[in-house]
C-alpha cells in the first residue's frame, strides 16, 4: 500500500510510520518539522518537508496515496486558547487541504481527533454519540474537522475515519506538548527537576499507550468510515499517575501544585466498545506496562 503520513516525524506519527514500514508499505512522511524530528524516522520512508496549511495537491499527485494518516496538528490546548486563529488554520484549514488533495486519488483519510477536548466534562465513559461540549478552541477545531470528514463521506462517497484519541503517551513524546504529562513527569524525574501539577491533581484522564493507538490506526484502514474512540476506558488521576511514575523511576520526589489551566476538563475517559465491535481493536497495554516501556526508552 502507498501511505502518506502527515506529521509523520512526530510522536505518534513516527510510530505509525514504523508500523507501516514493517509491514512492507511504501511510506511517505509529510512534515514541516516544527515539532517533528528527523531522527524519529525510518530510513525506509520517503520524506517531504511541507506545511499542511499550504495546498498539498501537487505533492499528493506525486505520491498517489491509497491511504493518508493525518496526524499533523496544533495539539496544545493552551496555545489554542491564546491563538485560536492559528489553531484553526492548522486543525481546520490544514485538514481541508489534506482532504481535497487526497480526493482525486480516492485515498482514505484516517484522522487523529481528540476525545477529552471534544466531549468536555464526562459523568461516565464518553460514547461517540454523546453530546460534544468542547471547552477549548482546540476541541472545537477538531470537531469541525471531523464534520468535514463526515460531509466528504456523504458528498463524495468516501470512507474517511476519525479516531478520537484519549491521552496518548509513550516513547518519543515531547514534554512540552499537550497530553505530554507522562513525558513531563518522566523527563523531570530523570533530571532531578521539580514537578508541577496544575490544579489539585484529582482531575482524571484516560491514558492510552502509543503502540495501542498505532494498532487502532491500522485496524481502521480499509474499513467503513465513521468515528471511533481510542482509549482504555480506565481513568487515572494526575496524582495517581505521578505516584506510578515515581514508583517506576525509583525516585523519591514530591510535586508542587499550581492553579488549574483554562480549558482543562476535570474528568475525561472514553468508552471504546464501538472500536472493539467494528474494528476488532482493544487496548493491550496496561498503564504500568506502558509507563515501564516509556521509562526504559
Amino acid at each position: 500500500m502507498r501511505a502518506a503520513v502527515t506529521g509523520g516525524a512526530g510522536f505518534i506519527g513516527s510510530h505509525v510510520v514504523d508500523a507501516l514500514v514493517a509491514r512492507g508499505d511504501d511510506v511517505h512522511v509529510i512534515d514541516n518539522f516544527a515539532t517533528g524530528r528527523r531522527e524519529n524516522l525510518s530510513d525506509a520512508a520517503s520524506v517531504h518537508e511541507h506545511d499542511i496549511r499550504a495546498p498539498l495537491g501537487s505533492l499528493l499527485d506525486e505520491i498517489r496515496p491509497e491511504v493518508v494518516v493525518h496526524l499533523a496538528a496544533q495539539a496544545d490546548v493552551g496555545t489554542s486558547v491564546a491563538q485560536p486563529l492559528f489553531d484553526a488554520e492548522v486543525n481546520v484549514v490544514g485538514t481541508l487541504n489534506v482532504l481535497e488533495a487526497a480526493r482525486p486519488h480516492g485515498a482514505q483519510l484516517i484522522f487523529s481527533s481528540t476525545g477529552g477536548a471534544i466531549y468536555g466534562e464526562c459523568e461516565r465513559p464518553a460514547r461517540e454519540e454523546d453530546e460534544r461540549r468542547p471547552l477549548s478552541p482546540y476541541g472545537t477545531a477538531k470537531l469541525a474537522a471531523e464534520e468535514y470528514l463526515a460531509t466528504w463521506n456523504r458528498l463524495h462517497g468516501t470512507s474517511h475515519v476519525a479516531l478520537r484519541f484519549a491521552n496518548v503517551y509513550g516513547p518519543r513524546q515531547l514534554a512540552k506538548l499537550e497530553g505530554g504529562v507522562v513525558a513531563i513527569f518522566t523527563d523531570r524525574l530523570r533530571a532531578g527537576e521539580a514537578v508541577t501539577i496544575f490544579g489539585d491533581g484529582e482531575q482524571t484522564r484516560d491514558y492510552v499507550y502509543v503502540g495501542d493507538v498505532v494498532a487502532a490506526v491500522l485496524a481502521a484502514m480499509g474499513g467503513d468510515g465513521g468515528v471511533y474512540n481510542v482509549g482504555t476506558g480506565t481513568e487515572t488521576s494526575v496524582n495517581e499517575l505521578f505516584d506510578e511514575c515515581r514508583r517506576i523511576a525509583g525516585v523519591e520526589a514530591e510535586a508542587t501544585h499550581a492553579p488549574a489551566r483554562p480549558g482543562d476538563v476535570l474528568r475525561s475517559v472514553l468508552d471504546v466498545s464501538r472500536a472493539e465491535r467494528a474494528l476488532a481493536w482493544r487496548p493491550q497495554t496496561s498503564l504500568a506496562e506502558g509507563l515501564a516501556l516509556t521509562w526504559a526508552a
